[in-house]
């Protein structure tokens, strides 16, 4: 993998961006008897970094099919920048990295970036793109040749391509390992850092943390939290005390386990963990009957916390048979005729497929 360039300057991205941001509107999607999307109004202004986090069948992926146009909303608008989704794609403000998007089969990867290129009225220079994604090496690399990682990588520098002012990316580090994911993010940075939009969903809550200004977190087709994520951890309350203990056995345990504002206790071996519901009367009382213990730390609550306590146990398919990919196929999107299509639909025109229970049914978008 080449080393991560800055996104080459020159571009649209000198210029102010696009207003008017991006508005759902009472977004509402079924598949017959079963809602996948339920309600969901939300605006993200420009320049906004955006985390859509929610457990399997929460309604994200429909969610973005619904924002990019590919699927149309039952009930409810979406505006970005001003315009229908479909027409802000073709107009090259928006890119997109989806989990499953398809590659052309038989070309070299820079073949594929200038065929797709040719179709957005402006484009940046392949082989530019290519260095920003950090994947200039492959350039003359066979597209059905690539690691999952490289293909990801690939369908980042895909939705780069007409210098959007919004990217969307559904699971981008799906496939990658530690070295590509930190890798894109470094990219993924370069590229918002004059004030563009990005919404990305992922189950890595880690990457959420680190990365988004704002958390948007799903439920079942409805938005059950929205803030900064501070705001969004502190949706939970409690702290946690990690600390050393040497001879914790039974007896310690129900000890430590009975001290005055400690909710629960887990331990592995020497190590010691209190979920508290008052850290500060806890760890006093812990100092004064364990005066050997060492290397404390104090902990607030951790987004993936506030994950479970708002989601609970809904990362099921059992308990809700709507996948993220909206329980059948995708709408065909509408074709533009003397109009440049985007980078979504294009790059789908190759084959998919997509399960739901035990049917597997072929698309084209």
């Amino acid at each position: 993998m080449t080393e991560t360039h800055p996104y080459p300057a020159g571009s649209r991205s000198a210029g102010p961006r696009s207003a008017g941001g991006v508005r759902l509107s009472g977004l509402r999607k079924t598949y017959g008897s079963t809602v996948a999307v339920d309600g969901v109004d939300l605006t993200i202004n420009g320049g906004e970094i955006v985390a859509l986090l929610g457990p399997n069948g929460a309604g994200k992926s429909t969610t973005i099919d619904m924002l990019l146009g590919l699927t149309r909303p039952d009930e409810g608008s979406v505006s970005v920048f001003g315009h229908e989704p479909r027409q802000a794609c073709a107009r090259g403000l928006v890119g997109a990295m989806l989990q499953n998007g398809g590659l052309l089969g038989g070309v070299t990867v820079r073949e594929m970036m200038k065929i797709i290129g040719s179709l957005y009225p402006r484009a940046r220079a392949a082989d530019d793109v290519l260095a920003a994604a950090g994947i200039a090496d492959i350039a003359g690399s066979r597209t059905d040749r690539l690691s999952g990682g490289q293909r990801q990588r690939l369908r980042f520098a895909l939705a780069l391509l007409p210098d959007p002012d919004l990217i969307v990316l559904d699971e981008p580090t799906a496939a990658m390992d530690v070295e590509a994911r930190r890798a894109f993010w470094t990219s993924m940075r370069a590229w918002a850092a004059d004030g563009r939009t990005v919404l990305f969903a992922t189950h890595y809550m880690a990457e959420a943390d680190d990365f988004a200004d704002r958390i948007v977190l799903l439920r079942r087709g409805r938005v059950v939290a929205d803030g900064p994520t501070t705001e969004v951890k502190g949706l939970v309350e409690g702290r946690t005390i990690r600390a050393t203990l040497r001879g914790v056995d039974d007896e310690a345990a129900d000890g430590l386990r009975q001290l005055p504002g400690v909710r629960a206790l887990t331990r592995r071996g020497e190590a010691i963990e209190l979920n508290c519901a008052d850290s500060d009367t806890a760890l006093r009382a812990l100092l004064a009957d364990y005066p050997s213990v060492r290397d404390i730390e104090i902990t607030g609550a951790a987004l993936e916390d506030a994950f479970l306590a708002l989601t609970g146990h809904d990362d099921d398919p059992a308990d809700d048979p709507v996948d993220d990919a909206a329980a059948g196929v995708r709408e065909p999107a509408a074709t533009v005729t003397g109009q440049p299509v985007d980078a979504v639909s294009a790059t789908l025109s190759v084959p998919h497929t997509r399960r739901h229970g035990d049917d597997r049914q072929e698309y084209r978008r």
